[in-house]
């Protein structure tokens, strides 16, 4: 995927960062990312997601991330991540 906004759907769990992580560099490459179709997440998701920052962070772009359902800003607040990730 090399569209401007990388779109994430299903689980954004343990099982499936693996596969998510070998499309790291398509899914940050416009510095935005859409969670709407996140069912469900967990720390291994969030990790992810610190690292798709990371990677925008290192082309000089802030990764916006829109559509993040309760649990996941909840779980980002738990961890204090939510003053390092950008949720619209």
């Amino acid at each position: 995927m090399t569209t401007a906004q990388g779109i994430l759907q299903g689980e954004l769990n343990f099982r499936r960062v693996p596969q998510l992580l070998a499309q790291a560099q398509a899914l940050s490459a416009g510095g935005k990312l859409d969670l709407g179709g996140i069912s469900n997440a967990d720390s291994a998701g969030l990790a992810l997601l610190l690292e798709l920052s990371r990677r925008s962070k290192a082309k000089g772009l802030h990764l916006s991330i829109r559509g993040a359902n309760e649990q996941i800003v909840q779980l980002a607040r738990f961890f204090g991540l939510d003053q390092i990730l950008h949720f619209e």
